[in-house]
């Protein structure tokens, strides 16, 4: 199996990803590749340190940019996708394999479990997102026609993954949806695999949380766009008044139950909301460096395990035709 995982932040970050990763228990044959995705660093060759390799993409700043080309650094029959944020167990890839996927199944979703907040100090965000189970494959296998599988902690079979041309690799979120969809309209399936759990860690602050709701927000809207039908946007007019509404009842409720866990969901729930709406009117696409000003975007950087083409991409809808692909407005 080949683990790929992509990673952007402080140099003192990736050394301790990098350590981390080390305790993953891995076969003959198994590799570990850590994709450098941060802005401003010069490409340069993988570098290998311990067990983990290094391979540098800055070039475009999205998850699914970075996971295509730590695909590309190997050839094993699957590859685990984590993300940098999750906690991995020795046995992770093990559990995988508990037992043999069917021919057609393509994505086997591993369990996502939010980290447990640790006593009555802990952040809020991270108290939140536990009591929300934020992360869990739960929230998003849960959708009828347009369910998906959160990359956070998947494993794909290699086959399938370059038959579909990887991931978008110039949308900032939402990837993983849209591989799921495209996927499933190709013929493949997904198993669940919760015996292969990792914990993430949540955001610390609830200013990080609603930046990661409104990106989530733009992610979606572009989904919708793409899918249309998928993601529908809730009606605007009223969603303040409601928030307002939502966070007095719930926490009137709390203190007369002397719940503290009710009146923090009852705060956040409707700020959560409203920055996942209001972030659907952010741009989901970062075009290459070199083609920023061009007015263009590539549809996505297709891969192939041996560094070939894979064919373009066609946004499909769920019945496996085609829907256009409408930019939004602007670019990060």
């Amino acid at each position: 199996m080949d683990v790929v995982v992509p990673f952007r932040g402080e140099a003192r970050q990736l050394a301790g990803l990098r350590k981390g990763l080390e305790t993953l228990s891995v076969g003959e044959g198994d590799t570990v590749t850590v994709v450098d995705n941060t802005p401003g660093r010069e490409p340069r060759p993988a570098t290998h340190h311990a067990r983990a390799k290094t391979v540098f993409a800055p070039d475009l700043q999205t998850p699914g940019f970075a996971r295509n080309r730590g695909a590309q650094a190997g050839t094993a029959e699957w590859i685990v996708f984590l993300d940098a944020d999750v906690v991995a167990p020795p046995s992770l890839l093990d559990r995988y394999f508990d037992s043999p996927p069917a021919e057609r199944t393509a994505i086997l979703a591993g369990g996502v479990r939010d980290q447990a907040p640790e006593g009555p100090r802990a952040p809020t965000a991270v108290r939140y997102a536990h009591l929300r189970r934020s992360m869990s494959q739960d929230m998003t296998m849960a959708h009828g026609d347009w369910s998906f599988v959160q990359t956070s902690n998947c494993a794909l079979r290699r086959s399938a993954f370059e038959e579909v041309g990887g991931f978008r690799g110039e949308i900032r979120a939402g990837e993983d949806a849209d591989l799921s969809f495209r996927l499933r309209d190709a013929g493949w399936g997904i198993e669940r695999r919760e015996g292969a759990e990792t914990v993430h860690r949540s955001r610390a602050t609830v200013r990080a949380l609603l930046a990661q709701k409104a990106v989530h927000g733009a992610g979606c809207a572009w989904l919708d766009r793409t899918y249309p039908g998928s993601f529908p946007a809730r009606r605007r007019p009223g969603l303040t008044w409601w928030g307002v509404r939502r966070a007095a009842t719930g926490v009137t409720a709390a203190v007369r139950a002397r719940d503290r866990d009710e009146a923090l969901v009852a705060l956040l729930d409707p700020l959560t909301t409203l920055s996942f709406e209001f972030g659907r009117s952010l741009p989901n696409e970062r075009p290459l460096r070199w083609m920023r000003g061009s007015g263009t975007a590539p549809l996505c950087n297709p891969m192939t395990s041996k560094g070939g083409t894979a064919p373009s991409l066609q946004p499909m809808t769920s019945k496996g035709g085609t829907a256009p692909l409408r930019n939004p407005p602007g670019r990060l």
